[in-house]
């Protein structure tokens, strides 16, 4: 399932799951068996799958893989507890993605209410399954989507120009979602439509989700693109070489204060300096309403070894021993730095460019 024209984290057959190994890209390309919902805790804790909605999609299948087929003998309120439970113990294994406790939650709750009137349990699982595989097919329409909606506004705001350079950070493409992409996949519709000069991809240090796979997806796609060094951007945007930046999202707060990849924030403060536009593109189950600003936000802490070895922590010390580390995953931009958040129901904007965004309204509106 998914779409076959483009790289694929994700290959899936129902009671059949594999993940491709970003950690071994863009050298090898390795998937690994998925028979559980351990193996998707682990896969998704030890970065082999990433990208918030590519998360979301791989927890609920290792978990619809686990279950399929499974001879369960209890009633259907106990086999909704067994998923629930599943989902909550999934969800421990990257907080900071929104996308992946949204899905949890939709989840719980489809499987409480099928419970309710179900006779048997097996058929809690085969709706779970269902839905999980709903997951896939819909996020790569959804990702379309938010290419098609970011392309046409960002010729909107600048003048229909036919040579758009954009600047993106981390991997947000089809390695990070089901397909396509959000971010990238914005890039991916300029290239189509032919208005796209260039994309420049940063490093995205430690862990080098730019150089390893964005870069890669680029030059798969055969798209004009040059990869630079993340201290490199500001002086990329002093020279005039990108009108626009264009980023994910892992969450967004009502107010638009948006946690993406470290070193994002650094970029929206670049782009603001120099005039340059400053785009997040992101599903609206990026969104989480329940915290006002990203103040709220919880940032996870990745590991050490991160940034004490090469390789994003695989390979050799480069390091001093006995030097202490600060190693975010993430940090957050506020919404007065960003200029829209692009999503599959179109494109979020604000009245006052310095303000916040009333998203709450938006979601609304688009239902």
């Amino acid at each position: 399932m998914g779409e076959s024209s483009a790289l694929q984290a994700i290959l899936y057959d129902r009671g059949s799951l594999r993940l491709l190994d970003q950690r071994k890209l863009p050298l090898e390309e390795v998937y690994i068996d998925v028979k559980d919902s351990t193996d998707g805790w682990n896969a998704i804790s030890d970065m082999v799958v990433r990208g918030a909605p590519a998360i979301a999609i791989a927890a609920a299948l290792s978990l619809a893989v686990e279950v399929f087929d499974q001879d369960f003998t209890s009633t259907p309120a106990e086999a909704a507890s067994f998923i629930s439970k599943k989902l909550e113990y999934l969800v421990s294994s990257r907080p900071t993605a929104v996308n992946l406790s949204d899905a949890a939650t939709k989840l719980q709750s489809l499987v409480s209410r099928t419970a309710e009137t179900a006779k048997d349990a097996k058929l809690i699982f085969q709706v779970f399954i269902e839905a999980a595989e709903t997951m896939l097919v819909d996020d790569v329409a959804d990702n379309k989507a938010i290419g098609s909606h970011g392309a046409k506004f960002l010729q909107l705001q600048l003048g229909s120009s036919k040579n758009i350079s954009v600047l993106t950070h981390c991997n947000t493409g089809s390695l990070a979602t089901a397909g396509y992409g959000t971010a990238l996949g914005v890039i991916r519709a300029l290239h189509s439509g032919g208005v796209l000069e260039k994309a420049f991809c940063t490093e995205t240090r430690p862990f080098n989700q730019g150089s390893r796979l964005t870069a890669f997806e680029l030059v798969h796609e055969k798209i004009p693109a040059t990869l630079i060094a993340d201290s490199a951007a500001a002086a990329l945007m002093n020279n005039g070489q990108v009108q626009a930046v264009i980023v994910g999202a892992d969450r967004i707060a009502a107010n638009g204060d948006t946690a993406n990849k470290i070193g994002t924030y650094n970029l929206s403060i670049s782009a603001k300096h120099h005039g340059v536009q400053f785009y997040v593109a992101a599903p609206v189950t990026s969104i989480d309403l329940s915290l006002p600003s990203g103040k709220e936000i919880v940032i996870e802490e990745r590991s050490p070894k991160e940034l004490l070895n090469s390789e994003g922590g695989l390979g050799k010390q480069v390091a001093a021993s006995g030097i202490s580390v600060w190693n975010p995953a993430f940090d957050v931009t506020p919404a007065n730095l960003i200029t829209a958040i692009i999503t599959e129901k179109g494109v979020i904007t604000k009245s006052d460019p310095d303000g916040t965004f009333d998203i709450e309204d938006f979601i609304k509106a688009a239902k």
